[in-house]
Parts: C-alpha cells; sequence; structure tokens
C-alpha cells in the first residue's frame, strides 16, 4: 500500500487534533507481545515423531518405536492415549483427513503405513510399501484424490487412492523420481523426509535431510527441481501454508520460515524460530497462529531414551 494522501484531505480544527490524538494513541499502544511456549505431555509414550491438526483444537501425535497414537487438546493442553498400536507398528509423520475421519500414518521402518478412523480409532487400511528395515516411510502429504508417502531410503513416492467418499484404495502405486529429489546416500542416511502438497495437488515439496534442500515434485512424472536459495541442514518435517513454507530441523533444534515464489521456483529464509524447550524436534502441525512440534530428542539415543515426550507449542 502506498503512502496516503493526507495533502488531498482538507483537515479543519476539528480534524487536526483527531489525527493527532491518533497518532499519539498509535505510538502509545504497546506491539503485541509473543505467547509464551506451551508443553503438552504425551503421557506414557516411550518415543515421538509425528504430529497432524485434527480439526478445531484437536491434534495427534505418534509413539515412534510402539506405533500407539495419542490425542490432544491444543486449547486445553492435553493429550491422551488414543489408539493402542497392535505390536510390530511404528508411527511417523501423520496428517488428518478431517472431512472424512481418517488418520494416514507413516509406518517408519516397517515399510508400512496405515489409515485409522478418528472417530473410532480402528484400522481402516494397510498398506507394504517396501521390506521393513530397507524402507524408511517418513512422512505423508494429502491431496483431493489422495496420501503420498516418503521413503527416506529409496527415490520413489507412494501414492494411496482415496476416493471422494474418502474410501481408501485397496491397492498403491509406486513413482520413480528424477532429478535432485532423487539422490541417495546410502549407509543408512536419511534421504526424503518431509512432504506436504499444494492446494491444487499439482505440485509436490519434498525436504530432502542428505543434501539440505527442498525440492519439487510432479506428481505425474516423477521430475523434480530444487527450490532455489533455501538451505535447510537437518530438515526433517514441512508444513505449506499460503506461499509460506515453516521446515523442522531437528538436530539444529530450529524452524525456518521460508517465503516462497509463487512458481515455487525459489524461496528466502524470513525468520527462523527457537526456543529453550526443543529438543530435537521433529514435525509441525498448526494451530491458529501458532505452530505445535513434537520433540524427538534422539540426542538421547536412537531408540531415544528420555523419561517423557511432549508437544511445545510456540508462535509461528
Amino acid at each position: 500500500m502506498g503512502s496516503p494522501r493526507w495533502h488531498a484531505i482538507p483537515l479543519g480544527r476539528v480534524a487536526v487534533p483527531l489525527l493527532l490524538l491518533t497518532l499519539v494513541a498509535a505510538l502509545a499502544a504497546p506491539a503485541a507481545a509473543a505467547q509464551p511456549a506451551q508443553v503438552i505431555i504425551l503421557p506414557g509414550a516411550t518415543s515421538a515423531e509425528g504430529i497432524a491438526a485434527g480439526g478445531g483444537a484437536s491434534f495427534y501425535a505418534g509413539d515412534l518405536v510402539r506405533g500407539d497414537i495419542f490425542r490432544g487438546n491444543f486449547q486445553r493442553g492435553t493429550a491422551e492415549l488414543f489408539i493402542d498400536a497392535p505390536a510390530g507398528r511404528m508411527a511417523a509423520g501423520m496428517k488428518v483427513d478431517v472431512a472424512h475421519h481418517l488418520l494416514f500414518v507413516a509406518g517408519g521402518f516397517t515399510g508400512q503405513a496405515y489409515i485409522y478412523n478418528t472417530a473410532t480409532g480402528a484400522t481402516v487400511a494397510s498398506y507394504q510399501f517396501g521390506r521393513p528395515d530397507s524402507s524408511l516411510i517418513n512422512d505423508v502429504a494429502l491431496t483431493k484424490d489422495g496420501a503420498w508417502f516418503t521413503d527416506s531410503f529409496h527415490a520413489q513416492l507412494y501414492f494411496v487412492p482415496v476416493s471422494r467418499a474418502g474410501v481408501p484404495a485397496p491397492t498403491f502405486r509406486t513413482l520413480g523420481l528424477s532429478g535432485p529429489a532423487a539422490t541417495v546416500i546410502g549407509n543408512g542416511a536419511v534421504n526424503l523426509n518431509g512432504i506436504q502438497a499444494t492446494a491444487n495437488g499439482k505440485t509436490l515439496i519434498v525436504a530432502h535431510s542428505a543434501t539440505a534442500q527442498l525440492d519439487t515434485v510432479d506428481p505425474a512424472t516423477g521430475a523434480s527441481a530444487t527450490i532455489a536459495g533455501v538451505s535447510v541442514p537437518n530438515v526433517d518435517g514441512i508444513l505449506l501454508e499460503a506461499g509460506r513454507l515453516w521446515a523442522v530441523q531437528n538436530f539444529s533444534n530450529q524452524i525456518s520460515r521460508i517465503r516462497l515464489r509463487p512458481d515455487l521456483s525459489s524461496g528466502v529464509v524470513e525468520a527462523v524460530i527457537t526456543s529453550p524447550l526443543f529438543q530435537i524436534p521433529t514435525t509441525a502441525a498448526r494451530f491458529g497462529s501458532r505452530l505445535a512440534v513434537v520433540n524427538a530428542k534422539f540426542d538421547t539415543g536412537i531408540p531415544p531414551t528420555a523419561d517423557r515426550y511432549e508437544v511445545v507449542v510456540v508462535d509461528r
């Protein structure tokens, strides 16, 4: 917005004092203070990694190693065990389809993915994308047509179609990648990690932990391109909204807020969010003007060995 053309407005003896009072009041008003960080304990969790907003003030978070799912409320600052997962499951990144009451969960080193009913906690579907321990199903993004999952050990994505009525298909397809997103560094390195989709579902954005880059992916061909101007070491989960992307950088204990060009060809880091409460945050979910992240505490070991696990809510 350009500068107001005050000279074009005739100001009488009444308008001038009112204008002065308005300016004085504006100068005297204190700036909006940042809200204090909020901590929400995941009671009984033995590890943590993924989080997803569930509509309203609700959220879901997972126990990485056991696969259990917690349901919580941001406003009340509470969480409780919601799904006691069958033995052998894991829970990494997750997303919620609020309209159809579906929770999509990446299954980590199991090579699997699961879909749960958020009303009952029942398993709606499960998929075996890759062999256990040779695949790392790390995160998931939703489009109007279905769910995309990343594999940190392979240059490919997995897609589960979901009907307009909210019914997941019994089968999935694999999309091979080309370009920078297809870079695979071996020896257990984490490659593809977080994933998001644009509002129209025509472009995917993936976080590549090993290259510290963000890449766009064409979901029709698998062709990828690097988003120029952005370096995000230790990048993990990502969150995309209205031309901005939040990149959680786990061992850096920070979140970078990135402004993207409309064509997604480049971006710039416009802010870095930190908190003394961060302890290896991995994924994020939005709640109003705030951001909720999970402390995975991988600094205690892999698998982690902390006494408790929590969600930290900060300004975004």
